[in-house]
């Protein structure tokens, strides 16, 4: 069976040197990896080259639940792409594209199969809708 792909995107006000810095220092990924304001991303670690792992604790504020998010590095273009697997063998590929003043964010991720996919197409969307105000207002 063929596994679903899902996509994700934004258009984000900043160049893309900043986008990228954003989007791969652990300082940074502590500030907005999280769907919600009820959840919060304690702790990132990020080792950005193939074969490097990625590591986020993403968990809600109350503490009645968490995860830890990783992924191993398959592949790097430094400022513009990065793709990655996850422990279940999924991949995720995300682009970053210079549309002059605007940097365009796309996430392309493999369902999984224990959540519906608009769910899941949601959730990834609604980080990435954060990573870009939190880029915007820095």
């Amino acid at each position: 069976m063929a596994t679903s792909k899902i996509t994700v995107s934004a258009l984000i006000s900043a160049d893309p040197k900043k986008v990228w810095l954003h989007y791969t220092q652990p300082d940074h990924i502590t500030k907005w990896n999280f769907a919600s304001d009820d959840w919060q991303c304690p702790n990132a670690s990020n080792d950005l080259r193939k074969g490097g792992r990625y590591s986020a604790r993403m968990e809600a504020k109350d503490g009645s639940v968490g995860f830890d998010f990783k992924a191993i590095y398959d592949e790097i273009v430094n400022g513009e792409k990065i793709v990655y697997s996850l422990g279940d063998g999924r991949v995720v590929n995300i682009s970053f594209k210079n549309h002059h003043s605007f940097t365009e964010v796309t996430i392309v991720f493999d369902a999984e199969d224990q959540n519906p996919v608009e769910m899941q197409q949601q959730g990834w969307q609604a980080i990435l809708n954060n990573f870009k105000k939190y880029v915007e207002s820095v």
